[in-house]
Order: structure tokens, then C-alpha cells, then sequence
């Protein structure tokens, strides 16, 4: 047997270094393969109201909209439906009433652009109010 004595064993080392290296490459290959989820929709969830209603104003002008896209004002309807003839019938409603705010009642199934139509109008009238009416269910 041979016995040493005086000499020191060598302590086991462990190199750190490959490790760190491969955790590294994992690291990155983790980043460049990982795909990102983008939403491209809103999930919006609008408020409900369940307040009675007002007592009409005399400063209102109210504005119907049918299904078929006739278009009335204070319950008189106009020949035609185009942006210029509805704004002067806003204007002679008005008469010399200050700023009204316009009520739209449009029928539920009537077309987006009739409503958008009037809403054009009342801004070219120079009447920037603009009201939507509703009925509860």
C-alpha cells in the first residue's frame, strides 16, 4: 500500500461555463421560436341605462327614420331623403329656436347610412346636438 502523506488531494471542480453556454442557446432558441398572440378585435362590453323618460323639450327636433328609409321631421315627412333637402328641413323646423337638439328615432331594421345621412345634415344645418332615442324592452 502506498500511503501519501503531506500531498493534498485535489479538490473536484465543476466547470460552469458549458452550462451557462447551453442554458444560453436554449434561452434563445426559446425566444425566437415562441409566437406572440396579438388580438386583433376588442372584447367591449357597453354600460345599460335604465332611466325613464324625459319630458320632451321645446328646443327638440325630432327626426324619424322608417324601415324603407323615409325620413320625417316633427312628424312631417320629406319627399326625398338626400343629405341637402334634410338639412334645410332641419333649418324651417328650427324656425329661430337657438342650437335644438335633434332626437333621432330610427326604426331598428332601417339602414345605417339613413341615420348617418341625417346626422350629416344636422352637422350642415350648424346643429352639432344630437340625441338618439330608445325604447326599453
Amino acid at each position: 500500500m502506498k500511503f501519501q502523506r503531506g500531498r493534498s488531494r485535489e479538490e473536484p471542480e465543476i466547470n460552469l461555463v458549458p452550462m451557462i453556454d447551453v442554458l444560453l442557446v436554449i434561452i434563445i432558441f426559446l425566444m425566437l421560436t415562441t409566437t406572440y398572440s396579438k388580438f386583433s378585435g376588442l372584447e367591449i362590453n357597453l354600460p345599460t341605462a335604465e332611466a325613464s323618460k324625459q319630458n320632451e323639450q321645446p328646443n327638440e327636433i325630432e327626426v324619424a327614420v322608417t324601415v324603407s328609409g323615409q325620413v320625417l321631421i316633427d312628424k312631417s315627412p320629406l319627399t326625398t331623403a338626400d343629405v341637402p333637402t334634410i338639412a334645410e328641413a332641419l333649418r324651417r323646423a328650427a324656425g329661430d329656436r337657438e342650437d335644438p337638439l335633434i332626437v333621432i328615432n330610427a326604426d331598428a331594421k332601417a339602414t345605417h347610412q339613413s341615420v348617418i345621412d341625417i346626422m350629416q345634415a344636422a352637422q350642415n344645418a350648424g346643429f352639432p346636438h344630437i340625441s338618439f332615442a330608445t325604447q326599453q324592452h
